[in-house]
């Protein structure tokens, strides 16, 4: 049976219908995490490179709230405003998960809820 985190700490309640976190047949689901700052919900000034790391940021906080880490991360889809930031946003994934990375799928999107520029959402295993 699914169980449904209603409230993470150091994370923005969500402003719209959906669990940001669902556990499941030992696999946690983490909603699509953008590049917000995650005390007040603004976006990270600085461009793909700072919104790529309070995105990654913020879905440590979300697997940290289940127990779990990073390295727990088995999938994970990006969806990108700009294929031009596709080189910044891997260097950043790269050194997030320098070794063992997961699975992936990168997505050009026509936009996201302005002014974001990138967003993730990830499966990790107990």
């Amino acid at each position: 049976m699914p169980k449904h985190v209603p409230a993470l700490p150091g994370i923005q309640p969500s402003k719209s219908s959906y669990s940001a976190v669902v556990e499941a047949n030992g696999f946690v689901f983490i909603a699509g995490q953008v590049g917000d700052d995650h005390v007040t919900g603004d976006v990270v000034p600085g461009g793909i490179e700072a919104q790529t790391r309070a995105m990654f940021s913020n879905v440590g906080r979300c697997l940290a709230a289940v127990g779990l880490g990073l390295g727990d991360v088995v999938k994970s889809t990006v969806y990108l405003v700009d294929m031009d930031d596709w080189a910044a946003y891997n260097s950043i994934f790269r050194e997030i998960f320098p070794t063992d990375p997961p699975t992936r799928a990168t997505v050009a999107v026509n936009g996201l809820v302005p002014p974001f520029l990138i967003e993730v959402e990830v499966i990790a295993a107990r």
